[in-house]
C-alpha cells in the first residue's frame, strides 16, 4: 500500500511538471510575441544643488599624463544660480605643475538613461572674466563614445547666463551614461591678454539638465565641413569622415553648431563595391573605381560630399630603421612614438585639402593644392642635438612640383608670436620629387637656412614647434617626419 502512495505521488509529481513545463513554454512564446523592451529612467537633472544619479566619484578627470589639473575642479557652497551651491572650475594657467588644462566627465551611477524625449542640455554658467570653455557637450562615457556631442568655444560672461548643447537626434540615446563632459585651458581667455601665458579663470557652472525645448529647429547637417570634396583613394586603405557638423536654430533667435560623433549619421556610398563606411564612421575602400560618400541625419540630408577615385592598391614608404629613442624625435610617423596632439594642419591656406588616410595600420596624410601648411604640437622640441630632419614624400600631381620644408622655433619663452621666434627652410631639388614614386629626403639640420615669409633663416633650433610645408599648388603624400641622430 505504502509503494503503490509513492508511484501514485511520483506520476502526479511528473504529470504537474509536464503541465508545468507547457504552460511555460506556452508562456514564453506568447511574451516573445508582445515583448516588452527594458527602458531606463528619463531623468532630467544632473547637478542643481548636488549631482543627480551620478558616480560616487562625481566627476571623473581626462587622464592627467595628457595635461589635465584633476585639483581643478570642485564645488562652491557660496556661489549659484539656484538654490545653495554650484560647480566651481579653477581654470589653470598652462605653466601649472599640475596641469595646465581642467576637464572630464560626469556619469550616469546605473545602466544609462533614456533621453530620447528630451532636444537639448541646458546648464547655467559665469566666469571671473570673459573667457571660452573650450567644450562642453555629452555622450563621452571614456568607453565607446558612441553618441558623443560636443559644443566648442563657449563664451563666458560675469554674469549668469544660460547655454545648450542641442541633441542631433533624440532617438538614438535610449541608454546614455555620459551626462556631461567639458574641457577649459587657462589660454581660453578673450579680453585679457596672456601675460607670458600664465592666465587661468574661474567658472561656476549650475542647474545642469536635459530638456525639452519645442523652440529649437531648422536642423542642417554637414559632413567635411559642408564641402563637396573630391580626391583620390587606394584600395586597402581607410579614410575618417571628417568636418561633422549639426547646425540648429536656438530659442534665442542664433544658431548654433554642435560636433556629433558618427553615429548620428546614416552614411551612404554611390558604389558599396568601391567603398563603404563602417559604423564607426570611417570609409573602407574595397576596390577600384568612382563612388560619392553622402549623409544624412534625422531624416535631414547633410551638405557636403567626397567623391572618391580610387586607383587601385597603394604601396606604402619604406619603414624606417631600429634606431635608439633617444635618437629620434618623430612628429609623425608609425614607427616611433612621436609628439603629443599632432595637428596636421595648425595654420593653412583655406585651399589646401588635408586628408589622413591608414594603410594597414600605417597612417600617411596627403595635402592637396598645396601652397603653405604648419604642423604643430604639445610643446616644443630642442632638436639641436639631432644630424637631420627625414621627410617620406610622394608626388602625387604637378607638371612643375615645388615643395619647401621650414622649420619654425618659439624661442626661450615657449610661445608662438612671442617676439624671438626664428625660422628657416631647405627646398627639396624638383628633380627628386617623382609622381607616384615614394622619396626619402633627409635634410641636414643646419641646412634650413633659406628666408620664410617672416623669417631670415636659419632658426634657432632649441625649441623648434612647428614644421612647414610651402609649394606651389602641387599635392604630396607625406608619411615619417623625424628628426635623428646618426
Amino acid at each position: 500500500m505504502e509503494t503503490k502512495n509513492r508511484k501514485h505521488i511520483n506520476l502526479k509529481t511528473i504529470f504537474s511538471l509536464a503541465l508545468v513545463l507547457i504552460l511555460l513554454s506556452s508562456c514564453e512564446r506568447d511574451l516573445s510575441d508582445d515583448a516588452v523592451f527594458a527602458t531606463f529612467p528619463n531623468t532630467a537633472d544632473i547637478f542643481t544643488d548636488s549631482p543627480v544619479g551620478l558616480t560616487d566619484e562625481f566627476f571623473k578627470s581626462f587622464d592627467p599624463a595628457l595635461g589635465a589639473n584633476p585639483e581643478a575642479f570642485g564645488t562652491d557652497d557660496n556661489v549659484a544660480y539656484e538654490g545653495s551651491s554650484s560647480i566651481r572650475i579653477d581654470v589653470p594657467a598652462p605653466n601649472d605643475p599640475n596641469g595646465s588644462f581642467v576637464g572630464g566627465i560626469f556619469l550616469d551611477r546605473g545602466e544609462g538613461r533614456d533621453l530620447t524625449g528630451y532636444t537639448a542640455l541646458s546648464f547655467w554658467a559665469r566666469g571671473s572674466t570673459t573667457a571660452t570653455i573650450g567644450l562642453v557637450g555629452f555622450g563621452t562615457d571614456f568607453e565607446e563614445n558612441k553618441f558623443a556631442v560636443e559644443r566648442p568655444n563657449i563664451q563666458l560672461s560675469t554674469d549668469w547666463r544660460k547655454y545648450i548643447v542641442p541633441i542631433p537626434d533624440p532617438s538614438k540615446l535610449v541608454q546614455e551614461r555620459g551626462m556631461f563632459v567639458f574641457s577649459a585651458g587657462g589660454l581660453d581667455v578673450i579680453d585679457s591678454e596672456p601675460n607670458g601665458n600664465e592666465i587661468g579663470f574661474t567658472f561656476w557652472m549650475d542647474e545642469l539638465r536635459f530638456e525639452n525645448l519645442g523652440t529649437i529647429a531648422q536642423l542642417r547637417p554637414a559632413i567635411f565641413s559642408g564641402e563637396n570634396l573630391t580626391e583620390q583613394g587606394f584600395t586597402g586603405t581607410v579614410l575618417p569622415i571628417v568636418g561633422l557638423e549639426a547646425t540648429f536654430n536656438a530659442p534665442t533667435g542664433q544658431d548654433i553648431t554642435v560636433v556629433p560623433a558618427p553615429s548620428y549619421f546614416d552614411f551612404s556610398s554611390s558604389d558599396i563595391n568601391v567603398a563603404f563606411v563602417n559604423e564607426l564612421g570611417l570609409i573602407e575602400i574595397v576596390g577600384e573605381g568612382t563612388t560619392t560618400i553622402t549623409a544624412q541625419l534625422d531624416g535631414v540630408l547633410a551638405e557636403g560630399s567626397l567623391n572618391l577615385d580610387v586607383l587601385g592598391s597603394f604601396d606604402g614608404a619604406e619603414t624606417p630603421p631600429a634606431r635608439d629613442p633617444g635618437d629620434v624625435i618623430s612628429i609623425f610617423s608609425d614607427a616611433y612614438t612621436s609628439v603629443n596632439n599632432l595637428n596636421l594642419a595648425v595654420f593653412n591656406d583655406e585651399n589646401v585639402q588635408v586628408q589622413t588616410q591608414n594603410f594597414n595600420g600605417d597612417q600617411i596624410v596627403t595635402y592637396d593644392n598645396l601652397t603653405f601648411v604648419g604642423l604643430g604640437w604639445e610643446g616644443t622640441n630642442d632638436v639641436s642635438g639631432m644630424t637631420h630632419l627625414h621627410v617620406d614624400v610622394q608626388l602625387s600631381s604637378s607638371a612643375a612640383p615645388s615643395l619647401t620644408v621650414q622649420l619654425i622655433d618659439f624661442g626661450a619663452d615657449n610661445s608662438d608670436g612671442g617676439g624671438d621666434d626664428t625660422g628657416g627652410g631647405f627646398t627639396i631639388p624638383s628633380s627628386d620629387l617623382i609622381e607616384g614614386t615614394w622619396v626619402g629626403v633627409d635634410i641636414p639640420i643646419n641646412a634650413f637656412t633659406e628666408a620664410t615669409a617672416v623669417f631670415p633663416g636659419s632658426p634657432n633650433l632649441n625649441n623648434i614647434a612647428r614644421v612647414a610645408l610651402v609649394s606651389n599648388g602641387s599635392s604630396f603624400i607625406i608619411d615619417n617626419i623625424y628628426f635623428y641622430r646618426e
